[in-house]
């Protein structure tokens, strides 16, 4: 994606000039270097070079696969160290090898206060200080105690505990406990609402839960009527250390106290059985996108599994690395990747989205962001985030004035091409993009985006703005979060890589939606996975297990992953479709949900949009969630007046951004029938808390279809 040029002709062939002078000038002695790293077997090359190299092979030679990665065409691996086959060796392991270095950190706060905004509204701001870390060895004992406290409270091997928790050091400390202990872990959303909660609680038939003061007290202490079996619960947070106004029979514990139960002497010698590879060590409830959520049942094999596929895909990967942790650490993606941090001794900082940058929401201004102190060289991110850096910076790129603008539109197309030729430009690294890269702290070498699709644009921006490769992966909870991952020189777009050495990718016939392995130029068909990083089933659903999964003659399992696929020649897989989010229309035509708003999502007036269709109708309809600043810029142009509400809320304003939509999804080639035809902005965010969107920020359909159920009946008439 190139950036417009509306460019001042002398001041573009000054730059030309510069680029040429500094060209000229560090060729001759680069020249010999970049002609040593191209003969080498592991250099880049040109984005065309790169493409014609095989990231993975069909085993059979068969269209329909099975796909595995180019290095592991014999067999998947399913472990990093010979012998640690289980969550609590690997954690051993780690300790043991870097018994001194950080490992968990966290920031304290230092003052918080009350902000009052121009509309009247408030907002809590936090001024924090430096990162506190705990050692390996230190996280290692306050497991191993916790774990052992939890036994003398009476919690028993393969019996479930859940944690209910906001990520943080104590959510992994309780984690690696549990897997020590082999007390299966049911995860639980800090989001959840008490309905959801009561669910997952009372179906896993949960005695004792951890969880913090502010959720036990906003979200928990409602609904304890609600679950009869809980007797025991854990606060992570120090104080308070009494809890008057609760049930009888609920006894409440800080975590500091349990886990000086557990250094007592007589209950250091509790007996652990240390668990069996094929024990469940997480029971882990998905963000329920399409409905109720299921448990899904994962093994330790599962995890080391899958964990030994993420990490041979992250280069360089070592105990000098830093992770910054902020997504929740009941989402798979999460959890899997901290899991590939310890396993290779990296330190994790913990943060929340509020606190991540200067910038955030709960960061006083003039303090500084979690990133800024942390400066972490790997992390994490849902493409929302990302869309919201990117469009956050083009933002401020069109306030800039015309030099500054020229600039860094000269400087971003130049290093566009640059990459494309395999090249660096560490001129315009330093000068024109330190600044955005400073965002995240100014030392990331690899950012992962999972989760849901990340838009071409968004992620040619990050790759030129933020100086370090960012790669698409693509997993489900049900397969342990594992399956694909783009090549860290791999600068394409729209993919998501080829498989991880882990497991391994078929694509089966969908014949009702038109996708079939013997399509050209390439194979298409829903993804199915198969490998040890395939996860038990759902728990208490056997025949939704059945449904899902399925054994093979050679006694691999598989899951049937619902989305749909195309195989490139060199291996790589990209998502094209999914069959739930596949419309009929009335007239026959198929609208693809996801992918118009994939492209929708790119228009600077679009912060959040769910397009809906409804099959007995002949066009689509759409909620936006409007750009504040965007839609308040064209009601000026257009000399309309009122609240951001009140703007909301005008019909007016309604066809002029469905205007502005319909022009950008003509540009990125959408036919009419997937245009929406109506709208209906809303002016407040979507947000976990809302119930709206998951925790990792994918649509909740359902809930969207209910919530503007009056909209949708007046966008079609009535009916």
């Amino acid at each position: 994606m190139r950036l417009k040029e509306d460019l001042n002709p002398m001041l573009l062939m000054l730059f030309h000039l510069m680029v040429w002078i500094y060209t000229a000038i560090t060729f001759l002695p680069s020249y010999p270097l970049s002609w040593i790293s191209r003969s080498h077997r592991n250099s880049y090359g040109s984005e065309e070079e790169r493409a014609k190299r095989p990231k993975a092979r069909s085993v059979l030679g068969r269209p329909e696969g099975p796909y595995r990665a180019v290095s592991t065409t014999k067999r998947l691996l399913s472990s990093l160290h010979p012998g640690v086959d289980t969550l609590d060796k690997m954690f051993e392991y780690a300790a043991m090898r870097f018994p001194h270095r950080d490992c968990l950190g966290m920031r304290e706060v230092v003052t918080e206060e009350d902000e009052r905004q121009s509309n009247g509204k408030v907002f809590k701001k936090v001024v924090l200080g430096e990162y506190r870390w705990l050692s390996y060895r230190e996280a290692l004992t306050a497991a191993t105690q916790l774990g052992s406290g939890l036994a003398s409270l009476g919690q028993r091997p393969k019996t479930n505990i859940a944690i209910f928790c906001e990520t943080r050091a104590e959510w992994l400390i309780a984690a690696q406990a549990c897997f020590a202990y082999n007390f299966p872990l049911v995860t639980l959303y800090s989001t959840l609402g008490g309905p959801a909660i009561a669910h997952g609680l009372n179906e896993a038939q949960v005695t004792h839960i951890i969880t913090s003061r502010e959720l036990l007290e906003t979200r928990l202490k409602a609904i304890l009527p609600e679950v009869p079996r809980l007797q025991h619960i854990i606060v992570v947070d120090k104080k308070p250390t009494t809890w008057p106004g609760y049930p009888r029979g609920i006894r409440i514990y800080n975590m500091a106290t349990v886990q000086k139960l557990g250094a007592r002497p007589e209950n250091a010698t509790f007996e652990r059985k240390q668990p069996l590879s094929s024990d469940i060590a997480v029971i882990m409830y998905t963000s329920g996108s399409t409905g109720i959520a299921k448990g899904v049942m994962i093994s330790h094999s599962n995890i080391i599994a899958s964990i030994t596929g993420m990490a041979e895909r992250i280069p360089n990967l070592s105990e000098e690395d830093t992770y910054i942790g902020y997504l929740p650490l009941a989402h798979v993606l999460e959890l899997c990747a901290e899991l590939v941090c310890i396993s290779h001794g990296c330190r994790i900082g913990y943060s929340s989205p509020q606190t991540l940058a200067d910038q955030s929401s709960k960061i006083k201004k003039g303090s500084r962001g979690d990133t800024s102190v942390l400066q972490p060289t790997l992390m994490a991110a849902v493409p929302e985030i990302m869309d919201r850096i990117y469009k956050n910076v083009m933002t401020k790129v069109e306030e800039m004035n015309s030099f500054q603008r020229t600039l860094f539109i000269l400087a971003y197309n130049y290093k566009l091409e640059q990459l494309s030729k395999g090249y660096s430009t560490p001129l315009c690294d330093r000068f024109v993009f330190r600044k955005v890269r400073s965002l995240l702290g100014g030392r990331t070498r690899v950012l992962l985006s999972g989760g849901a699709p990340l838009s071409a644009a968004t992620q040619r921006f990050m790759n030129v703005c933020l100086c370090c490769p960012v790669g698409q992966g693509y997993g489900l909870t049900e397969t342990c979060g594992a399956g694909t991952i783009c090549e860290y020189w791999d600068y394409s777009t729209g993919r998501v890589g080829g498989p991880l050495v882990c497991c391994e990718i078929k694509l089966k016939d969908w014949v009702e939606g038109g996708y079939r392995s013997t399509d050209e130029p390439h194979p298409r068909g829903e993804i199915l996975i198969g490998g040890p990083n395939v996860t038990m089933g759902y728990y208490n659903l056997e025949a939704k297990k059945q449904e899902d999964f399925f054994v093979d003659e050679n006694g691999q399992r598989w899951f049937y992953t619902g989305d749909i696929g195309e195989i490139h020649e060199d291996g790589c897989l990209k998502i094209i479709d999914r069959k739930k989010d596949l419309v009929k229309l009335q007239a026959g035509e198929y609208v693809s949900l996801g992918k118009v708003e994939a492209v929708l999502k790119n228009c600077p007036l679009v912060d959040n949009i769910c397009v809906y269709a409804n099959s007995d109708e002949t066009y689509v309809i759409g909620f936006v969630v409007p750009n504040q600043k965007q839609l308040l810029a064209l009601a000026g142009q257009h000399g309309i007046r009122g609240s951001w509400e009140e703007l909301c809320n005008i019909k007016a304003m309604e066809e002029l951004v469905l205007k502005v939509i319909t022009e950008a999804a003509l540009t990125a080639q959408l036919e009419r029938f997937e245009v929406p035809r109506k709208i209906r902005l809303s002016p407040d965010p979507w947000t976990p808390e809302t119930g709206l969107v998951t925790d990792a920020f994918k649509l909740k359909r359902k809930e969207l279809k209910t919530h503007y159920k009056d909209d949708i009946e007046r966008m079609y008439g009535g009916k």
